[in-house]
């Protein structure tokens, strides 16, 4: 009964005009925004930009540097030199006054935030920081910093510094890069504790700390803050219609190509090799149309 209640829903979305579409979407969109937490990826983006206050408060209690100061704050930072590497976006990106370099992650799935990508954003940062001409002893120091809805290293530990050491001394190798992970599970009346529960908190008259509280309360309850959430929704809703009308196209270009590689084969009596070459296609994109063929 649901399945059908759902295919009815769906079908009255097709013939519903603009206007109600709009009306429909903004509602789902208030529903959407009562329920999130800072935690969320999308809203953590929103509360953290360009509030330098929340972020430095942020990181004193992750970190244990009491005396940190923040000097600069980016939200969804890429990272620039990486050209023909993986692209790498960084959730929250801050400098302190000393130069250090601060990568603030949030992952709610553990299956993102592997010793790996750990490893990849770390190493990008160096990459990001240091010019041409400069001396290595010059790269700043990093923290990689993932806080995780659940406990992804399993020990029930509040969180788990990870350093570089030499193993046949037994002594830190201080080479400038830390990576922490915070378990966002982890619940007691200390600092972090108290701060964990208030990033899986949605409702701001719940929360431990008035800088999340204030941040929160402006984004879930003013108008300007409703406002801009109900843009940033709007807007990665209208980027899944291009990637979606995009993609259409890719594969209808597809369909297309491999319908001429069929055609030269049979009338040409080519293999798939053959028939490729004299389409032009280019040689890193035959890989995929043999895979195509196959299906």
């Amino acid at each position: 009964m649901d399945e059908e209640v759902k295919q009815m829903a769906d079908v009255f979305k097709v013939h519903e005009s603009e206007q109600d579409r709009k009306a429909r979407e903004r509602q789902e969109d208030l529903a959407r925004l009562r329920g999130l937490r800072p935690i969320d990826d999308d809203f953590m983006r929103c509360i953290f930009h360009d509030n330098i206050p929340l972020a430095q408060f942020v990181l004193r209690i992750l970190t244990r540097i009491d005396d940190l100061v923040v000097t600069k704050l980016e939200t969804q930072k890429d990272l620039k030199r990486l050209v023909g590497a993986r692209s790498l976006c960084l959730d929250c990106y801050a400098t302190d006054s000393s130069g250090k370099k601060y990568d603030l992650e949030i992952q709610r799935s553990g299956t993102g935030a592997g010793a790996h990508r750990a490893r990849y954003h770390s190493g990008a940062m160096d990459i990001e920081n240091l010019d041409a001409g400069q001396d290595f002893d010059e790269l700043p120091d990093s923290y990689t910093i993932f806080i995780t809805e659940h406990d992804v290293l399993g020990k029930g530990l509040p969180f788990y510094r990870i350093e570089r050491m030499n193993l046949d001394t037994g002594e830190a190798f201080n080479d400038g890069s830390h990576i922490l992970y915070v378990n966002g599970e982890y619940r007691d009346d200390s600092a972090l504790g108290k701060l964990m529960h208030d990033f899986s908190c949605s409702d701001p008259n719940l929360m431990n700390f008035s800088l999340l509280e204030e941040t929160t309360r402006y984004y879930k309850e003013t108008q300007e803050g409703v406002e801009y959430m109900c843009k940033a929704f709007e807007e990665v809703r209208n980027e899944g219609y291009a990637r979606g009308i995009q993609q259409g196209m890719q594969q209808g270009a597809e369909r297309k190509e491999i319908t001429n590689i069929k055609t030269l084969m049979e009338t040409m009596n080519w293999n798939p090799l053959q028939a490729m070459n004299a389409l032009k296609i280019p040689e890193d994109e035959q890989r995929k149309y043999a895979q195509l063929l196959k299906q």
